[in-house]
């Protein structure tokens, strides 16, 4: 009996995945061809970054602290201490900023489009839109998936920013890391790429998390009990998103290029 019911659950995902799939390229369609409702994409930037914008700095200045802690303490080992501003900033562009603020907005943003989109529709709100020949899909869809492409980089830079500001606190006073020392060894080693790069990925992360929560609210079924599957299903979905997009973005970005850090010695 568990085992069909964990084949059911699998064949039943594995379906609205698809169906996300489909989702996207019906947004990509919309954009292009149809006006886009600017009231509601304000609402939800508004609801993606301003709302979001406390959680996702202290996440990046605890997350920068701790780096910080850590890689101090083998750095000056070797003797490299002029190079820890730099190796934090690096990280942070490439790798943490990014996906961790990715990780918050998927849990805080991602979770709620899902929970509303599936209220909609299993109380019948999503086919009295359709009757009023208002396509949900413009009006509930594409609104997040633009307020997440839009925000989530901004949130991202803030994120690098508020990292960066506390490793700085952690090793300037921890560790005694001269203030100038860590920011010079930051600007040598980070380059434009990198927070391009940093970009990019928010814009995809941003991409990923609307359309994976919005699927899943249009598809959810079975009253409540089902609009909490929904939502779970829907942070844990955009969570594997986010991570085995990181690993092809950074692939792509990052394979075959010299050593920033090497550089710098």
């Amino acid at each position: 009996m568990t085992q069909a019911t964990d084949i059911a659950g699998l064949q039943r995902w594995s379906q609205r995945l698809l169906a996300a799939v489909l989702l996207g390229g019906q947004v990509v369609v919309h954009l292009v061809s149809r006006p886009l409702h600017r009231r509601n994409t304000l609402e939800q930037m508004a609801a993606v970054g301003p709302a979001s914008l406390l959680i996702a700095l202290v996440t990046a200045a605890f997350v920068g602290m701790v780096f910080t802690i850590q890689v101090t303490r083998e750095f000056l080992n070797f003797g490299a201490g002029t190079a820890i501003g730099g190796v934090l900033a690096l990280t942070l562009a490439r790798e943490l900023a990014p996906v961790l603020t990715a990780v918050v907005l998927a849990g805080r943003v991602g979770s709620a489009f899902a929970a509303e989109i599936g209220t909609m529709k299993v109380t019948e709100q999503i086919d009295a839109l359709q009757i009023l020949k208002t396509d949900p899909i413009d009006y509930l869809v594409i609104p997040r998936v633009v307020a997440c492409a839009l925000m989530l980089p901004v949130l991202n830079l803030l994120s690098f920013i508020m990292g960066m500001s506390g490793g700085l606190v952690i090793a300037t006073n921890l560790y005694g890391i001269g203030q100038t020392v860590f920011i010079n060894s930051a600007q040598n080693f980070l380059s434009v790429w990198d927070l391009l790069s940093s970009i990019i990925k928010s814009f995809v992360f941003g991409i990923l998390i609307a359309i994976i929560g919005s699927s899943w609210g249009l598809t959810t079924t079975g009253g409540a009990k089902g609009v909490g599957q929904s939502t779970t299903t829907a942070v844990v979905t955009s969570l594997l998103a986010i991570f085995i997009s990181n690993f092809f973005l950074s692939w792509l970005m990052f394979q075959g290029l010299g050593s920033a850090v090497m550089g710098n010695f």
